[in-house]
């Protein structure tokens, strides 16, 4: 097997990480919501604005504290886009909801909003808008579709942190919004997550299913003398170890941003030319959307022509990986109904779609030498 040189991803240490992390220590408290959980709460809260915002073990936890939170029943039906992560929809089929796959975008890769209304029946519960790539999802027609037929809105931003769509933050348009800060995302503490919570009457039951089913937070608010079980729930709370590492990666933030913008951007010019001349597609943003630079893609002209590129570029150590398999196309998704054809666009994607190597560090060489690998390329 070849050395790998450059390798799809690396979590990167930014600044203060490893200090954070022996302050938690020296803070006595390295179990869930210390100081530095506090920290990150409140910091994400005033720069988002949402009413409260609760870290979590994963961007997974915080999507089943959402299927928790909106009462998902057996038989309710939850709208996912089928070219994403398992994780979007297997919190709420926990829950013994029916998930509805919709097709994507061919540009941005997002959930198609024209196809939204021919989904809905009498047992739609709520959509799941996946934020491919960072790039926001067409917020406005979604929001108007979830509005007339009153469903929730529980927006899947695990890619999105600190982008917008028409000047608002993502995260901030549905009920509910998951983050994630797993090692693959701009910033990141290994595992872990966060829920956003934009809709007041949901918070203090958010709290209690977060600590296990408990009113443990209003007893350490002085609300009530004692805590005691009073509802479901679970122990989706991070170590303080975890958020002082998000801490440090928070304080870093502008500097992740700048390299990954700088990172992003070379791909896109460096390779415009190479990329038209083989009928290769590259991302695509629209002027309304702030993206958050989270990876890099191509879209290849055929499964035959990813698999060889994939492995030209292994040959010379470099690692290049595909995304997301089509959901309704999978074991459980044929459970659940699908079949072949009835998201053409996904399938496509699941066989053309080729990320570049994409993390925080990586240098002008490396980044170098992947575009070199990628030109020299001949077997079309």
């Amino acid at each position: 097997m070849e050395d790998i040189r450059i390798p799809f991803n690396k979590p990167s240490m930014m600044g203060n990480e490893l200090s954070n992390m022996q302050q938690a220590v020296v803070n006595g408290h390295i179990s869930g919501d210390g100081p530095f959980s506090r920290q990150v709460h409140q910091r994400l809260k005033e720069t988002f604005g949402v009413e409260k915002v609760l870290l979590t073990t994963s961007c997974t936890h915080a999507l089943e504290m959402s299927a928790l939170l909106l009462d998902i029943q057996p038989g309710d039906e939850v709208i996912v886009p089928s070219y994403t992560f398992v994780s979007t929809i297997n919190a709420f089929v926990l829950r013994g909801a029916k998930p509805v796959f919709v097709d994507v975008r061919w540009d941005t890769k997002n959930l198609d909003e024209t196809l939204l209304e021919q989904h809905i029946t009498p047992r739609t519960k709520a959509i799941v808008p996946v934020h491919y790539a960072g790039v926001g999802c067409e917020m406005d027609a979604i929001m108007a579709v979830a509005k007339k037929h009153d469903l929730r809105v529980v927006e899947d931003n695990a890619q999105g942190l600190y982008g917008k769509y028409k000047g608002q933050w993502l995260g901030t348009f549905g009920e509910l919004s998951t983050v994630s800060f797993h090692e693959t995302k701009n910033i990141q503490c290994g595992e872990g997550g966060a829920l956003f919570i934009n809709d007041k009457g949901l918070v203090e039951r958010a709290e209690i299913i977060r600590e296990k089913g408990t009113n443990r937070s209003r007893f350490f608010r002085g609300q009530v003398d004692k805590y005691t079980w009073v509802d479901v729930g679970s122990s989706y709370l991070p170590s303080d170890m975890l958020a002082a590492y998000l801490q440090a990666q928070l304080d870093e933030k502008e500097a992740i941003f700048d390299a990954r913008r700088r990172i992003w951007q070379t791909y896109d010019t460096e390779l415009a030319a190479w990329a038209e001349d083989h009928g290769v597609e590259r991302p695509y943003v629209p002027n309304h959307v702030q993206q958050t630079y989270h990876m890099y893609y191509l879209v290849l002209p055929s499964l035959e022509v990813r698999t060889r590129l994939q492995e030209h570029l292994r040959k010379q150590g470099i690692v290049a990986v595909f995304h997301y398999q089509p959901l309704h196309l999978s074991e459980m998704g044929a459970q659940f109904g699908g079949q072949a054809g009835d998201a053409p666009v996904t399938e496509k994607l699941g066989d053309q779609l080729l990320r570049l190597p994409f993390y925080n560090k990586l240098t002008p060489s490396e980044q170098a030498n992947i575009i070199d690998a990628l030109v020299s390329f001949n077997e079309w």
